[in-house]
């Protein structure tokens, strides 16, 4: 079977996208690392991967925004290909400023596999209700009801395990108005919640997929913790507990089983 491929894609402020192309890797795909530039140029080099992902960094310096010029590069001039892109399955993930980009860029919340033009903003990520840039490990609880390919397994792990790094300043998720949370809950689209109000988000929310859960965002960095000695209190596990993959790690190993599966 042919082993899917990812593209990881980077800009000027990305700083987290070795770390994003090395879980795809660990979980399986063969990855491009490639510049907004290269394709805004040429929209048709997406076409063909299976995954894609939205690194975490500081996009262009957040000089106006978190992730907001890079959110006008791509939905400006690769929505079309993306929506092409989920119409075929392909699987989505933002980090941090993927993230934010993201939700900028109309990717998510809605489902753009039914729509060829970008829709308006409904979610934003904004400053944390402290004023401070947060930095640190968080625990993070997920969501059995959500319908995210992504996060299916993390119900499954320890509680211990399912921490997360977190570095931003502008991570609190807000929502345009109490509809678009009751539709986010209603679909089953909040993946992911912070154990405790870290920031200030509605309803406590970490991370959010689309309607078809192949499309995923969040603040947190997964692909900071596909490895055990990256936990800060590593030393004191079981070596039983360890002798698996993290949950993250099995996290994108199900994303690349799930790509090689829509591919087939």
């Amino acid at each position: 079977m042919t082993t899917p491929r990812a593209l990881v894609i980077r800009t000027a402020g990305t700083n987290c996208d070795a770390e994003l192309c090395r879980a795809f890797e660990l979980g399986g795909a063969r990855v491009d690392l490639l510049h907004i530039d290269a394709l805004c140029a040429d929209p048709d080099r997406i076409k063909p991967f299976d995954l894609i992902g939205f690194p975490g960094g500081f996009s262009y310096g957040d000089d106006i925004a978190s992730g907001r010029i890079l959110a006008m590069h791509v939905r400006q001039r690769l929505f079309p290909t993306l929506h092409e892109a989920s119409k075929r399955g392909v699987a989505m993930i933002g980090i941090c400023n993927g993230f934010q980009v993201m939700v900028q860029a109309g990717l998510l919340p809605a489902s753009i596999e039914h729509t060829e033009h970008p829709p308006a903003a409904q979610v934003a990520l904004c400053e944390n209700a402290d004023d401070r840039f947060c930095d640190d490990w968080i625990r993070i609880e997920p969501n059995h009801e959500s319908v995210c390919i992504w996060t299916q397994t993390l119900t499954q792990a320890e509680t211990e395990t399912v921490m997360l790094p977190i570095a931003n300043g502008e991570g609190r998720f807000v929502v345009q108005n109490q509809h678009v949370l009751d539709e986010l809950t209603a679909n089953h689209q909040i993946a992911l919640r912070y154990t405790d109000d870290i920031n200030g988000s509605v309803d406590r929310i970490a991370g959010i997929c689309d309607p078809s859960g192949r499309i995923f965002g969040l603040m947190p960095h997964p692909e900071r913790a596909v490895e055990w000695n990256r936990y800060p209190n590593w030393t004191r596990m079981g070596s039983g507990l360890k002798s698996a993959p993290t949950p993250w790690r099995t996290m994108f190993t199900n994303a690349v089983e799930a790509a090689q599966k829509t591919r087939a």
